[in-house]
């Protein structure tokens, strides 16, 4: 297995899943038994996740972490990746003795349809981010691909005037014409396949998985709509 570290700055910086990677045996790990045959391998397993949210909160912490955050939370897939990233920030601020608070805000986005991002985007949430005025602001993203999806909720965000903008992005996909710049906080950066669980779905389906993991060709027939 290859891993690395990518970027300058430690902020920057993510966990690096080469190509060819073939993840993790399933038999190794848990999973619900409904979906034997349905993924190919565990990309990530969930542990690694946390550990490596443990280190974004603290390097979020460390720049950001003496003003009250406005947390936009992407949904549905960032909802978990949302929740453990919040918790870690707490607890690593009550540690530190930061007066860091922080409020957690909701918006939905829609551009997939089966496997494939469609040049529709829909935004789903509350229209008026008045109370993002003046605020120090945290988007937290599952999975940033084309970076379309990202451009344009920051172009949204910014009609609010908010202080300023970071994006926590667990996952960034090298893909044809990917996004020209990385989130600040990046978690990992994976190869272009399909994943889901961590509650990233497919057709609603996977988000009940704890680990990230490939779905296989079956599965995707399978869940089809």
């Amino acid at each position: 297995m290859t891993h690395s570290l990518v970027g300058s700055g430690r902020k920057e910086q993510g966990v690096v899943i080469e190509e060819g990677w073939p993840g993790y045996d399933l038999e190794l790990f848990n999973y619900p038994e409904h979906y034997r045959g349905d993924i190919d391998s565990v990309l990530i397993p969930h542990g690694v996740i946390m550990n490596r949210i443990e280190c974004l909160a603290r390097d979020i912490l460390e720049e950001i972490g003496h003003h009250t955050l406005m947390v936009l939370c992407v949904l549905k897939g960032g909802y978990k990746f949302c929740a453990d990233l919040v918790d870690s920030i707490k607890a690593q601020s009550h540690s530190t003795n930061s007066k860091l608070t922080t409020r957690v805000e909701f918006i939905r986005l829609k551009s997939y349809l089966n496997d494939h991002s469609t040049e529709d985007l829909h935004i789903i949430g509350p229209e008026d981010l008045s109370m993002l005025k003046g605020k120090n602001v945290l988007i937290v993203e599952a999975i940033v691909d084309t970076g379309k999806t990202m451009k344009a909720l920051l172009q949204h965000v910014e009609m609010f005037q908010p202080k300023a903008v970071k994006v926590a992005g667990l996952l960034v996909k090298r893909v044809p014409n990917g996004p020209g710049t990385l989130p600040d906080y990046v978690g990992f950066v994976i190869p272009n396949r399909f994943v889901v669980g961590y509650a990233l779905d497919y057709n609603e389906y996977f988000r009940d998985l704890n680990h990230i993991c490939v779905i296989s060709e079956t599965g995707k027939l399978k869940y089809k709509v």
